[in-house]
């Protein structure tokens, strides 16, 4: 979610038990996607348990490295950011990574975005 316009700032909300909090411990610059609507499968590969690598989880979908943060971007989707944490809280069971955007790598209005409420795609 968006925190701050200026300077721009976003907020990534993460279970703390998840091996993404784990590598997000690790790397203070990273790139997170905002999908379309027609990217629910790829969706779905993130979200599955376990430890896969972005590589393996990528490795049908074109992508390219980001500029700023070494990050595996896919080519589509709403937009992707280049973000460096600035802040970790602990919240609860889950970690807030407040991050400052580095850039932002495209940005495609002609799609609508993939929004997941109660555990379910809105169409």
């Amino acid at each position: 979610m968006s925190v701050s316009l200026d300077p721009p700032m976003v907020l990534a909300s993460v279970t703390t038990s998840s091996y993404l909090t784990e590598v997000l411990g690790r790397q203070d610059r990273w790139a997170a996607t905002i999908l379309s609507s027609g990217q629910r499968a790829l969706a779905g590969r993130f979200a599955a348990e376990g430890r896969p690598g972005a590589r393996i989880l990528l490795a049908s979908e074109p992508h390219h490295r980001g500029e700023h943060s070494d990050a595996l971007i896919p080519e589509s989707g709403r937009s992707a950011l280049e973000c460096e944490t600035r802040r970790r809280v602990e919240a609860g069971d889950h970690t807030l990574f407040v991050a400052g955007i580095l850039s932002t790598d495209y940005v495609s209005r002609d799609q609508d975005s993939l929004i997941r409420v109660n555990r379910r795609y809105l169409t």
